[in-house]
């Protein structure tokens, strides 16, 4: 995970408007990208949201684009698999771009759009503070819970 610190000049989520001060970049094993953004929501400590997609490409060093198949919707609300919200993978469609490098310590921005099977618009503009990125390594394990046949 490579997590950029800055501010949210635009975050809707399906018609309400929300602030943010960090971007998640998330790239699972088997290929999913995810952008995602904690909201500052004093209601709801769980509310995240991400754009998520497979199908990223780097026309460039500095350009990343995201075609995004699904949004990851996350609330207090949520059904919960060991005391945490579990999100609810909504179909949907747009992207995200990124301009600047993970790789090179630099991004200054990633504006995502979106819509979903409902029509519920999301939108994102971030603008990093020129921070450093923060990078941590999460290593998949197998589940400690076995489900009922």
């Amino acid at each position: 995970m490579l997590f950029r610190s800055g501010r949210c000049s635009t975050l809707k989520v399906a018609g309400r408007e929300f602030s943010c001060r960090t971007v998640a970049y998330v790239h699972n094993v088997k290929g999913r990208v995810n952008f995602t953004i904690p909201l500052d929501d004093s209601d709801d400590r769980h509310h995240i949201i991400s754009f998520s997609g497979e199908h990223g490409q780097r026309s460039n060093e500095n350009l990343y684009d995201l075609t995004i198949d699904r949004m990851l919707l996350n609330s207090n609300d949520r059904p919960k698999v060991d005391g945490l919200p579990v999100a609810d993978a909504v179909s949907s469609h747009g992207r995200c771009v990124q301009l600047g490098n993970f790789g090179g310590g630099h991004v200054s921005s990633i504006v995502c759009s979106a819509i979903d099977q409902s029509g519920n618009e999301y939108e994102l503009r971030f603008e990093s503070d020129g921070s450093p990125i923060t990078f941590r390594r999460v290593n998949p394990s197998a589940p400690t819970i076995r489900q009922n046949s």
